[in-house]
């Protein structure tokens, strides 16, 4: 589907871009919204992570919790993030130790630096698992982006509502 996303209500609202709305369908949206906000007592982190993953697992769902844009539907979406940003580190620690040249000796003696053959290979792999993190990050909200969106607007009362409203008393 084509276009922008939805906005929730409040953002709406925080922006005071709610007067195409009328009462009925404000009211429509917000039962809306209830409705999909979904439940929060199964959260538990997947089996198929590991000790340490199931702990940054804990971590993050309790932040995004709080938040409150997170339940049980997300709990896989989280761990593939977990488990992808998991090998995305192991990836770049690993790549730190290789060389992107070699120094390859000939058969006469001459040495010549060459490209190493592995070295693009795994930077194909890195460039691959770090969208994937950040394209599950900005899904989940763990970007600063995807939470701004999400921020609700406060409203500036302190503005005069027209240029000579601030000389009335």
């Amino acid at each position: 589907m084509a276009g922008r996303n939805k906005e929730p209500l409040a953002v709406i609202q925080g922006k005071g871009k709610s007067n195409h709305l009328t009462k009925e369908e404000i009211k429509r949206r917000q039962e809306h919204e209830e409705k999909v906000k979904g439940f929060t007592d199964k959260i538990v982190p997947p089996s198929y992570l590991t000790a340490k993953q199931k702990k940054d697992f804990e971590e993050i769902s309790s932040e995004l919790i709080r938040l409150e844009i997170f339940s049980n539907l997300d709990v896989d979406a989280l761990a593939r993030y977990i488990d992808s940003r998991d090998m995305y580190i192991r990836l770049v620690k690993d790549l730190k130790k290789i060389k992107a040249t070699e120094i390859a000796t000939f058969e006469d003696g001459a040495k010549k630096v060459v490209a190493n053959e592995d070295y693009p290979k795994l930077m194909k792999s890195k460039n691959l698992l770090f969208t994937e993190c950040r394209a599950a990050a900005s899904d989940l909200g763990l970007t600063i982006t995807s939470r701004l969106k999400l921020v609700i607007p406060k409203k500036e009362d302190d503005k005069p509502k027209n240029k000579f409203s601030k000389f009335a008393r």
